[in-house]
């Protein structure tokens, strides 16, 4: 049976190191998206910085998609601190050159495996309600997401936060890991 989550056999191969060239890797994918502000935009770089500067008591892991030598996608992750299992998955962007190609979902099933080797047992996710992001909440429901929560006027008038969360089993999550490179 085929799942929800197969992708296309693009060649990629996914790093869990990060460089200093990953801050510019992560402004040009964040940018090409049009979703984020520059407020946004300079956040997802801090991230990258703060990794490289503390490390993993940073307690944001990275993983990247690269193709051709080109870093084309990201995700960014971590434990949510007080809690044993549950983790935030606070990036997960593709070069928008890259889209449609199903790379989003072999990095979210890369992200999960890596979270689930970390011990984790639950990932949330938190997007926005307004209609630019419907493709963003389906994606997320399309990989076995449940909207969990929505808590109003969040982020402005009529623009709620939207969490989703799912549970992971260390020895099931999303398969098209196998179809990546790993390094």
């Amino acid at each position: 049976m085929k799942s929800h989550c197969s992708v296309s056999t693009e060649a990629v191969t996914i790093r869990h190191t990060v460089a200093r060239s990953d801050m510019e890797n992560v402004r040009k994918i964040v940018e090409s998206s049009g979703f984020f502000s520059d407020e946004e935009v300079e956040i997802a770089v801090e991230l990258v910085e703060e990794r490289l500067t503390k490390g993993i008591p940073s307690g944001y892991h990275f993983l990247f998609v690269e193709s051709e030598g080109k870093v084309i996608a990201y995700t960014c992750f971590g434990r949510i601190p007080c809690t044993k299992a549950s983790y935030d998955l606070y990036w997960i962007a593709v070069h928008d050159a890259f889209r449609g190609r199903g790379i989003g979902k072999k990095l979210l099933a890369a992200t999960e495996r890596e979270i689930a080797a970390q011990g984790g047992q639950r990932i949330y996710i938190e997007t926005s309600s307004r209609q630019k992001y419907e493709p963003t909440r389906s994606f997320y429901e399309h990989c076995g997401y449940k909207q969990e929560a929505e808590l109003k006027n969040f982020y402005s008038p009529g623009d709620a936060k939207v969490v989703y969360v799912k549970e992971i089993n260390p020895s099931e999550p999303c398969s098209t890991l196998d179809e990546a490179t790993s390094r």
